[in-house]
C-alpha cells in the first residue's frame, strides 16, 4: 500500500486501491485490528501547521495515527501468547514517526467528521459547492465541536459571497478552538474584504509573528508568491524555509519551479534533484523524476538547436 495525501477513501476503497491518505489508511488499520480482536485508538498528532497547495488553494494538512493494543475483552477460541500489556503505534507518515510529536485521543465521531470534512474540501476545490455543503453539514452534524469543519464551512460561505454566515462560521470555529489559526486567518481575510482592514491586519500581524519559526509557513508564502508570478519573493520565502529546515523536499521543489520560470534551467535541475532525493513517498519521487526527465529532454533540445 502507498500513502497518497489527497485520497480520502473508505476502508474498502483504500484496500482495493492500495493507496490513500493517513486518515483513510488509519481507518483501514482500525478495521483490520477490530476484525482481529484488537483494540484500536485513533490519535491526533500535534504536528506544526503544514499547508499543501491544491488547485490554487493552500490547504492546512493535519495528521492522525492509530494505537493498537491487545483487547481486554474475553474472546472465545483465542490464545494469548504474550499476556503482558503492550501497544503498537501505526503511523503512515515517516516524518511523524521520526519526531516525538504530542498526541491526544480522538473518538470515532471525530474521525467520521474529519472524513466528511476532507470530502467537502475535495468537492469545494472542484467548485461543487452544493456537494461540499452536504459534506460539511454531515461533519458538524456528527461532531458539532469539530472546529475544522466549521472553519471550512466559513470558507464555502465566503466563496459563495455569503459573508454574514462566513463570519458566523469562522467565529464559531475560533470559539471551539482558539488556536485554529486557519479560521483566524480566514476571518482576517473576510474583514479585509468587507472594509474592516484594521481588524484584519491586526489578526494577520499576530499570526505572522506566531508563524515565523515554522518553515511550512514560509513555503505557503512562497507558493502564494509563485502563483502570482512574484518570483523573487517566492525565492526569498523558500530559502527562509530551507534555512529553518533543510530536509523538506517541498522547499527545493518550490525553488526548482521558480528558477524554471525565470529561465535558470541549471538551478531548476539542481533543486529538482534535491527534492527527489529528500522525498519520502514513492508518488512524490515519481512526480519529481518525471519532471527531471522532462527537464533533461528540454535541455537536450536546446543544446541540439544551438
Amino acid at each position: 500500500m502507498s500513502y497518497q495525501s489527497g485520497a480520502t477513501l473508505t476502508a474498502t476503497q483504500a484496500y482495493s486501491n492500495l493507496n490513500a491518505n493517513c486518515l483513510s489508511l488509519s481507518i483501514l488499520a482500525y478495521s483490520l485490528a477490530e476484525y482481529l480482536g484488537l483494540d484500536g485508538q485513533f490519535q491526533k498528532v500535534h504536528i506544526p501547521e503544514y499547508w499543501a497547495l491544491d488547485n490554487g488553494f493552500n490547504l492546512l494538512t493535519g495528521h492522525i495515527n492509530l494505537k493498537v493494543r491487545e483487547s481486554e475483552k474475553q474472546v472465545v477460541n483465542r490464545k494469548v501468547i504474550y499476556p503482558e500489556e503492550r501497544s503498537l503505534i501505526i503511523d503512515f507518515d515517516p516524518n511523524s514517526r521520526q519526531e516525538a510529536f504530542k498526541t491526544s485521543n480522538i473518538n470515532k465521531a471525530r474521525i467520521t467528521a474529519m472524513f466528511y470534512n476532507n470530502k467537502g474540501a475535495a468537492a469545494m476545490l472542484k467548485h461543487d459547492y452544493d456537494i461540499a455543503f452536504s459534506y460539511y453539514k454531515a461533519a458538524v452534524d456528527i461532531d458539532s465541536n469539530y472546529s475544522g469543519a466549521w472553519g471550512n464551512l466559513g470558507v464555502l460561505f465566503r466563496l459563495t459571497s455569503d459573508f454574514e454566515n462566513a463570519e458566523t462560521a469562522y467565529q464559531y470555529a475560533i470559539s471551539l478552538d482558539p488556536d485554529n489559526n486557519t479560521a483566524l486567518g480566514n476571518l482576517a481575510r473576510l474583514y479585509n474584504l468587507t472594509d474592516r482592514q484594521d481588524l484584519g491586519q491586526a489578526i494577520l500581524a499576530k499570526l505572522d509573528k506566531k508563524r515565523q519559526a515554522n518553515p511550512y509557513y514560509h513555503i505557503s508564502l512562497g507558493n502564494d508568491a509563485y502563483t502570482t508570478a512574484r518570483y523573487q519573493d517566492a525565492i526569498k520565502h523558500y530559502k527562509k524555509a530551507r534555512d529553518l529546515n533543510p530536509t523538506l523536499h517541498d522547499t527545493d521543489f518550490g525553488l526548482a519551479r521558480t528558477y524554471y520560470q525565470l529561465g535558470d534551467l541549471k538551478l531548476a535541475k539542481k533543486h529538482l534533484t534535491l527534492a527527489n532525493d529528500k522525498a519520502d513517498f514513492d508518488h512524490d519521487k515519481q512526480r519529481y523524476e518525471g519532471k527531471l526527465q522532462a527537464l533533461r529532454s528540454h535541455t537536450a533540445k536546446l543544446t541540439h538547436y544551438q
